[in-house]
This record gives C-alpha cells, sequence and structure tokens, in this order.
C-alpha cells in the first residue's frame, strides 16, 4: 500500500502528463518552430528537450535524497546545465523527445509509489529552491511543466 502523500503526488504527475502531451501533441509544425522563449532562444521544441532533462534530473535527485544524501552540488550552475543539454538533446525529433519525456514520467511515478512519510520528508538541497523535502521537489517537477506550459499555451492562443 502506497502512503497517501504519495498517492496524491502521483496523482499530480499523472494529471500534469496528461495535460502536458495533450497540449504538445496538437502543436503543429509550425508552433513546434515557433520562438517561445529570446533569452535563451528557445522553441517548443527546445522546452521539450528541457522538460526530459529536467525530469531526469529532478528524479536522480530526489532518489539521491530520499537516500539520505545532500541533493544539489552548491556550485550547480543551473542555466549552464540546461544549456549542455540542449545541445545534447539538439536534433531530437519531437516525437522522440515525447517518448523520452513519457518514459521518464512513467519513471518518476513508479518510484513515488515507493516512497514512505520519511522519505518524502527527508531534506536536500534543490538547485533553484535550495534546502527543501523530496516531497517539494516532486510537486517541483509537476509545478515546473506547468510554469512552461502557460508560455506555450500563450505561444499557441497568440496564433488564434
Amino acid at each position: 500500500m502506497t502512503h497517501p502523500r504519495a498517492d496524491a503526488l502521483v496523482a499530480r504527475l499523472e494529471k500534469g502528463r496528461q495535460k502536458t502531451f495533450e497540449i504538445l501533441n496538437a502543436l503543429t509544425p509550425e508552433q513546434w518552430q515557433k520562438p517561445l522563449y529570446h533569452e535563451p532562444a528557445w522553441q517548443a521544441c527546445h522546452l521539450l528537450a528541457h522538460f526530459v532533462s529536467a525530469e531526469r534530473q529532478l528524479l536522480a535527485l530526489a532518489q539521491n535524497i530520499a537516500d539520505g544524501g545532500p541533493g544539489a552540488a552548491p556550485d550547480l550552475d543551473i542555466n549552464r546545465f540546461n544549456a549542455d543539454e540542449q545541445i545534447r538533446l539538439e536534433g531530437q525529433s519531437p516525437p522522440i523527445l515525447l517518448d523520452l519525456l513519457d518514459q521518464a514520467r512513467h519513471r518518476t511515478i513508479e518510484w513515488v509509489r515507493t516512497l514512505d512519510g520519511d522519505q518524502l520528508d527527508q531534506i536536500g538541497r534543490h538547485p533553484a529552491l535550495g534546502d527543501v523535502s523530496v516531497e517539494t521537489i516532486i510537486t517541483s517537477i509537476y509545478g515546473h511543466q506547468l510554469f512552461h506550459m502557460r508560455d506555450l499555451i500563450r505561444l499557441i492562443n497568440a496564433d488564434s
């Protein structure tokens, strides 16, 4: 039986996954290439690559903290990390990135289902939020995508 707080996190992650995929799967080829951010210069395909790398790394971070580790290194440069990840994932098509994101989210959900209250309460360093609980890091995975998806929805609505 899973912990009730873990169940609630899983529900949020599943809801976020469903909404994110609904929006991303509806993008036209032109919308994938339209500028979304200017600094750094990102299109929707760059945002999707960002989701893939963020999901993977935040899961690894949460796992480290749940196991008693410290979390992110104090000198981690999140902007440099994001730039390096964009280079690493450059050239991947939206369908491939969507599949990678789906796999990453399923891994996150399966792991969250294994957590107990003590693990959810473990504290460690998040690169942007500072010292927070594993539960907060998992919530940030959901919130991070939601934040960026609002920007993407604004871009789509500007086309309408």
